[in-house]
């Protein structure tokens, strides 16, 4: 399996544990949809035990693991292997979610382990120090957002996704920067791409959406406005 291409700009899409099965397969059908109409990139996450059953279901979204270890075939129970991940059919993995973080030793040897699988690695940060110092460490996209935003609808303000583009960027210009943090509708996204994010996402705000689909396709063709305004 090659690794996955990350176009710019992309979208996270992140229903974390609120969706899975027949649920999670219907978002992650309709956002395939929208990937395949527009170009964009989606990151689609979804529980290990539906990886599989929508990878072998879609065919333009990057299904998205939740978490790994750095484990190698053999010993660890209850531990998720890197290599199950990509025989199931993830294309990328999420590594120190706030929800889930690691110790720099364990993330860097589960950036490692990634690579050897290309997977895209989307690594998250909680300020811009320590998103400048994920950026040493050969990451592809740093997800940077303030730890108390999550889920709360408020999102950074300008300034916050100007300065991590900034000073990430001159750490190694190759990662891709997505701002994330309480993110709920098109003109949230719109903001941080326009103000130089690469990328963006959302759990509540599309999992909560009127229609979920709707939402996802709203961000999307939002996100497409900021790169030609951000052009200009």
């Amino acid at each position: 399996m090659s690794k996955a291409t990350v176009t710019v700009p992309f979208l996270f899409v992140n229903p974390k544990s609120y969706l899975w099965g027949e649920e999670s397969l219907e978002l992650a059908l309709a956002c395939d949809k929208i990937c395949e109409e527009t170009g964009v990139t989606i990151f689609f996450t979804c529980p290990y035990a539906d990886i599989r059953m929508i990878a072998e279901k879609t065919k333009h979204i990057c299904v998205t693991a939740q978490n790994m270890d750095s484990l190698r075939p053999g010993r660890g129970i209850g531990a998720v292997l890197p290599e199950s991940l990509a025989a199931a059919g993830a294309k990328a993995v999420v590594l120190n979610h706030a929800e889930k973080q690691k110790t720099i030793a364990e993330l860097y040897a589960c950036i490692n382990r990634a690579k050897e699988l290309d997977l895209v690695t989307i690594v998250c940060a909680d300020s811009t120090v320590e998103s400048k110092a994920i950026a040493e460490l050969g990451v592809d996209v740093i997800l940077a957002e303030p730890t108390a935003l999550i889920g709360t609808g408020t999102t950074a303000d300008a300034s916050y996704t100007i300065e991590c583009c900034r000073e990430i960027k001159a750490v190694d210009p190759n990662v891709k920067v997505m701002i994330a943090s309480g993110i709920t509708t098109g003109e949230d996204v719109y903001k941080v791409v326009v103000n130089g994010g690469d990328g963006s996402g959302s759990t509540s705000g599309i999992v909560n959406a009127p229609s979920r689909a709707g939402r996802v396709r709203e961000m999307v063709d939002c996100m497409l406005q900021a790169m030609k305004d951000r052009e200009k």
